[in-house]
């Protein structure tokens, strides 16, 4: 698919509620819709990956037959090891023996794939191609790696943690880029207003990081107001935006796979109900 100007899909994370994200891509998958660019925050990397693979369906069935696995998510082990997310069953025993994950079908996409990472010591967002999904997989697990249950990651020198700490929506950063036709996937109803979040355990485990605490205490701010730069953009024909049709009453570590199930039906409805008018936006033609 070709464009004059670069086709760019942004995916905000948002732990389980990416579930409707998942829906969203498998019927992208499904009628052959394509970018010229990716980008995700935590949860949006970890579903935008099985996009970018082309593997219709993966993220929902491996969700949903680990979600209740201790070794998946769980506070045994955040004791254990450190991560409330196991790293190792998550990053490597799926994708490579339980449910693998197509290495090479990822290399072959002509779609270049970002994750947006926090940068503990300057407090600030990086934006990350990811190349090849084997040797850059820390990479995607520092974007989803959020605070407070997750160890620090450590890719180039840096000191990484959860993109949506500093950028939840990377909507403008992308469109800097070059990726001005952009399409964003968001995790949050209509109306949605980000209240400020008080875990004073954060100021005496980063306290060594000033300026990533102050990202962290200035966070629900600068959601709001990426938002309200999204409503603005939306409104001018400039981005086109996917949200769930109602509010998802989904918990960030949800383990009830029929709440999963639920989820991902309602992205899947919400995308189908809009796909006309998406393919007309794009300006691509339904499949043949």
């Amino acid at each position: 698919m070709e464009y004059d100007v670069k086709s760019g899909l942004v995916l905000e994370g948002g732990g389980m509620r990416g579930m409707y994200t998942a829906g969203a891509l498998d019927v992208f998958l499904e009628q052959g819709i394509s970018f010229d660019g990716v980008i995700g925050v935590s949860a949006g990397v970890i579903q935008g990956c099985s996009y970018l693979s082309g593997q219709k369906g993966r993220s929902l069935r491996y969700y949903k037959r680990y979600c209740q696995d201790w070794r998946f998510m769980s506070l045994r082990s955040l004791l254990l090891t450190g991560n409330m997310v196991g790293a190792k069953f998550c990053y490597q025993d799926i994708p490579v023996r339980l449910d693998p994950y197509d290495y090479e079908a990822f290399k072959r996409s002509k779609t270049k794939f970002y994750a947006v990472c926090s940068n503990l010591e300057t407090g600030r967002p990086e934006y990350l191609q990811i190349k090849d999904m084997k040797k850059d997989v820390d990479i995607m697990r520092a974007s989803a790696s959020l605070p407070y249950i997750s160890r620090v990651v450590r890719v180039r020198g840096m000191k990484l943690l959860d993109g949506a700490c500093t950028d939840s929506i990377p909507v403008e950063a992308f469109r800097k880029m070059g990726y001005q036709k952009t399409v964003v996937v968001l995790t949050r109803h209509e109306g949605y207003h980000k209240e400020p979040e008080r875990k004073r355990l954060g100021e005496f485990l980063y306290a060594r990081y000033p300026q990533f605490l102050k990202a962290m205490r200035l966070r629900h701010i600068q959601y709001n107001k990426k938002l309200a730069y999204i409503r603005k953009l939306e409104r001018d024909g400039k981005v086109f935006v996917l949200r769930p049709s109602r509010e998802l009453t989904i918990g960030r570590m949800e383990s009830n796979p029929e709440k999963l199930q639920q989820v991902y039906d309602l992205g899947r409805k919400d995308t189908e109900k809009r796909l006309e008018e998406l393919r007309e936006w794009l300006g691509v033609h339904s499949p043949t």
